[in-house]
């Protein structure tokens, strides 16, 4: 970066590294996306003039003066101060409008929380900090820049949770009342499910123990928002709880999220299932993944045939760290037998694969039919129960079962 400043401070730009990138780095926690506002740049094209001998520039962003540069692993936002103005309902409802006469303390007022307006100007080495967010994480309090505009954009509630969740820090006051309020008067209804998806994410996935972002919701009357989570009784919602802060060895988080989401939905019946799930995600196979395991009663012991069985139905991998999470006060010795064997039989991520193939039923002089799927699923049956153990087994049982 040092190479891309030098040509900038040639240019006279002065150089500031703002938002989340200076607030991590002051928390000792890793970031890979850099955001850094340049001030004096007289033009969104006089920017990418500049930067553009240093790697790919993506101007997705040029509306909102934004430019994108993709440099040895890192997201670098290069933006330009801006003011944003209310214009219509939701978070996407402002015009934003460069705006090269405004120093730093004046573009960061836009921003929403204190502890994201802290700024680093690199020619003079030194910390800006004009709403005192230093204050704020010194004291894990989440504040707003500016509680007249705040809420403007519904979005920030959910995200008011969601670093409050992360940073485990407190709700200012005035800010919880505001957000309250804006739960309560229904302003997040103009977010689309995709955006509050977004924010649900982050809250189960960033978060050291994503229950205090679920309490926090309940609190602010926000959990309406993900119904019917607002109507479970508290035994059961402590027990949701409980089980989303249990950790998982699992390093992709798309698992992760499918394990969290199946225990949201753990104290569910079906159909309250399918509706809180249809109104979170659209993803296809989810909903039919997440009733396979809750709908599927966890068995302190196994026997290799209940395990074929259990393959069947659900992922062991994922059944188990689901049924964890939900049985803490089981000995973890007995979940680590249940693995063990299934990836010794091969089928820890997987079924077993079926011994009898349609091919061998045509072989029989049988011509395709609905007793097909009949006879596979019955052969199939008895290859789980171990009645069946090898390929030559299996053609004999369909040709006995054929016989009689």
């Amino acid at each position: 970066l040092e190479i891309i400043f030098d040509k900038l401070n040639k240019c006279n730009v002065k150089i500031i590294l703002v938002g989340g990138y200076v607030r991590d780095k002051i928390l000792n926690i890793p970031s890979k996306d850099i955001d850094i506002e340049l001030y004096g740049v007289q033009s969104f094209q006089e920017l990418t003039n500049i930067l553009s001998e240093f790697g790919s520039i993506n101007v997705v962003g040029k509306s909102f003066g934004v430019c994108k540069l993709s440099l040895d692993g890192l997201e670098i936002d290069f933006t330009l101060p801006r003011r944003d103005n209310k214009i219509a309902q939701g978070h996407k409802g402002f015009s934003i409008k460069i705006d090269n006469s405004l120093d730093f303390t004046q573009a960061s007022k836009r921003r929403d929380f204190t502890i994201n307006t802290i700024g680093y100007d690199i020619k003079e080495k030194k910390l800006l900090d004009p709403f005192n967010g230093l204050y704020d994480l010194k004291n894990k309090i989440l504040k707003a820049v500016d509680i007249h505009t705040f809420g403007e954009d519904p979005l920030r509630v959910l995200r008011a949770v969601g670093f409050a969740s992360r940073l485990r820090f407190t709700l200012d006051s005035k800010l919880f009342l505001l957000c309250k309020e804006m739960c309560d008067t229904n302003i997040l209804e103009e977010l689309p499910k995709e955006r509050m998806y977004e924010e649900l994410k982050k809250i189960l996935l960033k978060s050291p123990k994503p229950s205090y972002g679920f309490k926090i919701l309940k609190d602010l009357n926000a959990l309406k928002y993900f119904t019917p989570l607002d109507t479970l009784e508290v035994h059961n919602f402590n027990k949701i709880l409980d089980a989303i802060d249990v950790p998982h060895k699992i390093k992709n988080k798309k698992i992760i999220l499918f394990i969290m989401l199946s225990l949201l939905c753990s104290q569910f019946n079906n159909s309250e299932t399918k509706l809180f799930i249809q109104s979170v995600v659209e993803e296809k196979n989810i909903l039919a993944n997440i009733l396979s395991l809750i709908n599927t009663p966890f068995k302190v012991t196994y026997n290799d045939s209940g395990l074929y069985h259990l393959a069947s139905k659900v992922n062991i991998e994922h059944y188990l760290y689901f049924s964890q999470a939900l049985h803490v006060d089981l000995e973890q010795k007995k979940f680590e037998t249940i693995r063990n064997r299934a990836k010794e039989l091969g089928i820890y991520n997987k079924k077993t694969e079926p011994l009898l193939r349609g091919e061998d039923i045509q072989k029989e002089g049988l011509k395709p039919s609905k007793e097909y799927a009949l006879l596979l699923n019955k052969a199939y049956e008895q290859q789980m129960d171990l009645k069946i153990k090898t390929k030559d087994e299996a053609i004999r049982w369909l040709k006995n079962y054929l016989i009689t």
